[in-house]
């Protein structure tokens, strides 16, 4: 069983949704986001999402935006990313990470060199945003292949013919898109998503966590009602981005995964 279904199955039999906390590699600096990311698990993060990195972040708001900026400005590669997770798992062997990111810089780091290298460093999924399923045999089946989950968006405009074509190599989880739009753009409506996800599981077995729109305790704890679990990515960069404490980021993350977890099946 891989550490992401495991989480879930280990969730389940608590009767809690998980937490899943975005962070950008590099954001402010290297070693400030392994020490974040090192705290995360003890902060009541179920499963941490990484991001790489990119000029280009078509799927990303502002906010994200230049988190990214100030980590290639840096120096931070994708290389070094995964240097980060491998660092991570130098303390943690059980909590799910997720590299999230875009294609352009896997395909320059070669695909197949790039998927044994994350499967090597102890990353379990990826989420390539600007890689649909028609492209499947590009990144997606190769990765499942050697044991990483590939996770797929679903968003409020994926209606009953497209979602079909979504499911077939989606493993780990499935992420809902509760807003249209970017990331960290509005707020995500706590009854509109969970009639989405209803409609979604009953098309999939794969648990749904909500992201997008998500950035206080409180609105944790709604979309966890609904779902499988729920993400927070700008709220979290924001916070770095402030230039506040680790000791303020985490317990800021905690006060956001306690409001998840509050939220009992």
């Amino acid at each position: 069983m891989s550490r992401i279904a495991k989480k879930f199955a280990d969730l389940k039999s608590k009767g809690q949704s998980a937490f899943v906390s975005y962070i950008m590699a590099g954001d402010p600096n290297y070693d400030t986001t392994l020490e974040i990311m090192k705290g995360l698990p003890d902060a009541g993060v179920d499963i941490i999402e990484i991001g790489a990195p990119f000029t280009d972040p078509m799927a990303d708001g502002t906010t994200i935006q230049l988190a990214g900026q100030r980590a290639l400005a840096g120096g931070m590669t994708l290389k070094k990313t995964l240097k980060m997770v491998s660092s991570f798992r130098g303390t943690d062997n059980v909590t799910p990470v997720v590299l999230m990111g875009y294609y352009n810089p896997i395909y320059s780091h070669g695909v197949e060199v790039f998927i044994s290298d994350a499967k090597n460093a102890g990353v379990d999924g990826l989420i390539v945003v600007d890689l649909p399923p028609e492209e499947d045999d590009e990144l997606c089946i190769p990765a499942k292949n050697l044991g990483l989950d590939f996770i797929r968006l679903a968003t409020p405009t994926t209606d009953t013919q497209r979602l079909p074509k979504l499911l077939p190599n989606t493993s780990g989880f499935i992420y809902y898109v509760a807003v249209t739009g970017v990331t960290g753009a509005g707020s995500a409506n706590a009854a509109k998503v969970g009639a989405e996800i209803k409609r979604i599981k009953e098309s999939t077995d794969l648990p749904i966590v909500v992201g997008f729109g998500i950035n206080t305790p409180q609105a944790a704890h709604d979309m966890a009602l609904h779902a499988d679990g729920a993400v927070v990515g700008s709220a979290i960069v924001s916070k770095i981005a402030a230039g506040e404490t680790v000791t303020n980021v985490l317990k800021f993350v905690k006060s956001l995964s306690d409001g998840a977890h509050s939220a009992k099946k």
